[in-house]
């Protein structure tokens, strides 16, 4: 394996939130995006994607995302949502719908309904409210369990954890044994800039064994 002996180090406490934001980007990737919908009070409905975004338990089976505070220091309409209703739905991206996913990260009003906007077809959830991306071959039922704050002001992180109350898996993606057909689902990551990475190239490695 190949050493390095040779390091710049960037000490983030000298260095704007912008610097440090770029380069984290260009160190933790590639991200998977969680295609977020959620609802307003009001009725509204607002889809989002956010690539700081992971699984993180099985028992009850649990993911996070943490939606940035935009630069004026303001809240996202999806934490705005999540505050008062505490439902949310991710939606997970394939190649196919990656353009019109992007189109949805326009600031839109929060009066605007996004789906209309960017023209995805709602379908209804069954334990949630938010409504579902019925181009998205699947979709995971949250309910919000917490919002944890991480730092304050501009691009400081909301990290939304929620429990999956209900995995809905286009049939012709799903295997026998409950799992999804990772080459036919063809799902798509964030990397920096405007750069985007399929999975189409795989390998394995298997686990370690003592010997």
């Amino acid at each position: 394996m190949q050493t390095f002996d040779d390091y710049s180090a960037l000490i983030s406490s000298e260095r704007e939130s912008r610097a440090n934001f770029k380069t984290m980007l260009s160190c933790v990737l590639p991200r998977p995006i969680a295609f977020v919908s959620t609802v307003s009070e009001d009725g509204v409905s607002n889809l989002a994607p956010f690539s700081f975004f992971n699984a993180i338990g099985s028992n009850p089976p649990a993911v996070i995302f943490s939606p940035c505070t935009k630069a004026d220091g303001s809240s996202k309409d999806t934490i705005i949502n999540l505050q008062s209703v505490g439902e949310f739905v991710v939606n997970v991206v394939p190649y196919g719908i990656c353009l019109a996913m992007n189109d949805s990260s326009y600031p839109f009003a929060p009066e605007v309904d996004e789906f209309e906007a960017v023209g995805f077809t709602p379908m209804a959830s069954r334990f949630v409210k938010p409504m579902r991306v019925a181009e998205s071959p699947v979709h995971m039922e949250c309910k919000l369990r917490q919002i944890v704050p991480v730092g304050d002001g501009p691009l400081s992180a909301n990290i939304c954890v929620g429990e999956v109350l209900c995995f809905h898996i286009a049939s012709d993606y799903l295997l026998d044994d409950g799992t999804v057909d990772v080459e036919k689902i063809d799902l798509v990551g964030r990397l920096g800039g405007d750069d985007y990475s399929t999975m189409r190239d795989r390998f394995a490695v298997a686990k370690p064994r003592l010997k």
